[in-house]
């Protein structure tokens, strides 16, 4: 019998500037009530939200885990604030091609071996972090973009894996890390 659940493939930050962003999000909640974006950790989605048979986890993970060992660890910078259509509020993230390429291949990988159909979103890939989304009302996006703006969280890292999240209990939790092992 198939039991779908949502997944979703995603990078995180080294946990002292996760825990920033977080803090951040807590921040948000405090001054504007807004809390949809503490339902997942601060992430870069790689491939969008998904429904995959919970039986066969073990094998996603495994094709994943195989897609991986082809990809090297990568540098990325996390700077300055951005928005999208005055919705969304994030951290940007300033990457190489290798994040580029990785996540093409990736989404191109999901398409073949785990029978996953394309999001517009995966097809014009802009990595960033949100921080704020959903639950944000239209009088109070300039000033909830500005209160991020001054925060001015920034990091640099090497990306040496990413993971797959699971959405349990109404929240996103990392389930498996997948290691780059080229």
């Amino acid at each position: 019998m198939t039991q779908l659940q949502k997944y979703f493939l995603a990078i995180l930050p080294p946990s002292d500037f996760l825990q920033q962003v977080h803090e951040l999000k807590l921040k948000i909640r405090e001054e504007f009530g807004i809390k949809y974006a503490l339902k997942s950790p601060p992430h870069i989605t790689l491939r969008m939200p998904y429904l995959y048979n919970e039986l066969k986890e073990e094998r996603m993970v495994g094709l994943i885990n195989s897609f991986a060992k082809d990809y090297s660890p990568f540098s990325l910078q996390v700077k300055g604030t951005d928005q999208f259509r005055g919705r969304v509020i994030f951290l940007d993230i300033l990457a190489g091609d290798d994040l580029f390429q990785m996540q093409k291949a990736l989404r191109i990988f999901c398409k073949r071996n785990l029978n996953l159909k394309d999001e517009l979103s995966d097809l014009s890939f802009h990595p960033h972090m949100t921080v704020a989304f959903r639950d944000i009302k239209k009088h109070q996006f300039q000033a909830v973009f500005d209160f991020v703006r001054k925060q001015d969280l920034a990091a640099n890292f090497v990306v040496k894996s990413f993971f797959l999240l699971k959405h349990q209990n109404g929240i996103w939790e990392p389930k498996i890390e997948i290691l780059l092992k080229k």
